[in-house]
């Protein structure tokens, strides 16, 4: 089969980097992202992906994806874990169990690996996953970016079957999803598995032949990662804007450059919800930026006006380097760069609105396409 490598240390990074930015704030660690590939590599095992066209239609792929929230274990738990005798971790990558128990499960031999979503984590951990089970990555994934539910990819906006799912933790226990009446008490039921394992869990998922992939799969986004973290680094390194890189790389927009003024954030029902205001600096001085996410970014408002709303891509990164940042790291004092970048097309049809427009996540607007939105700026 064709293959796209990551050929050295700086190619990881680079991924991780790219796959973090399309995360929109969420979409998981990129020290684990880079973690896990690096661990992958020091074994020897090559790392990358193939076009979903070098597939048979018959083979079996898989969705492997890190279930919980972002915000840190809180004061007390520790305690807790020690109740149940929760030491020391068995899984560095918990999707790699996850997989094994699905084949065990449905007696279905998987063949292909396919990201459910870009992110500092949730991308390179399934690259790593396929390489560790001798399997292959498929370059594309399910939504584009990231998302705090499962049920908000092309999976289920073609009614294809998530279920069976395979559960496993970081300390080895496992849990089958059979059946469910619906995607989102999928979503419900996954996320209090994860609850129950202080923080996350690792899930196999959307089990599904070839050829229902090579339809609903958004092809090349883990290349498309790949370039625009090299541009980053590359215009960091040579004493050029990143920002700039990212935006020509992308065709997005400058939404604002800031400090961090204001933060907020808790957990709520599993998942990290809150808000950042940002005080502006440069062009932006005298004005005020907030955002407001629920694992990722999904609102933004400049001087108290609507600006950009999910699905277009809300993106926060180091000013200065480009380095795309989560929530859960942001603190008050940091110096940050808001980048808008438009949703794909499959996003923005009215079945996938119903699960992504920011009355979705109970705000009493619509969605206004962000070169709409900016068109009066």
């Amino acid at each position: 089969m064709a293959r796209r490598t990551l050929r050295d240390a700086e190619d990881i990074i680079a991924f991780v980097w790219g796959c973090s930015l399309y995360g929109t704030g969420g979409g998981g660690f990129h020290e684990k992202g880079i973690t896990v590939l690096t661990e992958q590599r020091k074994a020897g095992r090559e790392l990358g992906w193939v076009d979903v066209d070098e597939l048979d239609d018959e083979a079996w792929t898989v969705c492997p994806l890190g279930m919980g929230s972002l915000s840190p274990i809180g004061e007390g738990y520790e305690a807790e874990m020690a109740q149940f005798q929760l030491g020391e971790k068995k899984y560095l990558n918990y999707l790699t169990p996850a997989v094994k128990e699905l084949m065990r499960y449905t007696g279905k031999q998987i063949t292909a690996i396919v990201p459910s979503e870009l992110g500092g984590s949730n991308t390179p951990a399934p690259v790593a996953t396929a390489a560790e089970l001798g399997m292959v990555a498929v370059d594309g994934d399910y939504m584009g970016r990231a998302m705090p539910e499962i049920g908000q990819g092309t999976v289920s906006l073609a009614g294809k079957p998530i279920c069976p799912i395979a559960s496993v933790d970081s300390w080895g226990n496992v849990a089958i999803i059979d059946r469910v009446v619906n995607n989102a008490m999928a979503e419900r039921i996954g996320k209090m598995l994860a609850v129950a394992a202080f923080g996350a869990t690792g899930l196999a998922t959307s089990l599904l032949p070839a050829k229902d992939v090579k339809e609903i799969l958004l092809r090349g986004t883990l290349t498309q990662s790949l370039e625009v973290g090299r541009k980053t680094r590359q215009a960091y390194k040579a004493g050029r804007d990143p920002v700039k890189a990212i935006i020509e790389a992308t065709g997005g927009w400058l939404l604002f450059v800031g400090k961090v003024s204001q933060r907020r954030a808790g957990i709520i029902g599993g998942y990290s919800v809150g808000q950042h205001v940002l005080s502006g600096e440069g062009d932006f001085a005298g004005h005020e930026f907030k955002i407001w996410f629920k694992n990722e970014n999904h609102v933004a408002w400049l001087d108290g006006r609507r600006l950009v709303t999910t699905p277009d891509l809300i993106c926060v990164v180091d000013s200065d380097t480009g380095r795309p940042l989560l929530n859960s790291s942001i603190a008050i004092g940091d110096r940050i760069a808001v980048i808008g970048i438009r949703s794909r097309p499959e996003f923005r049809t009215p079945a996938a609105l119903k699960l992504m427009n920011p009355r979705h996540f109970g705000f009493d607007m619509d969605y206004v396409p962000i070169e709409e939105a900016l068109g009066g700026m």
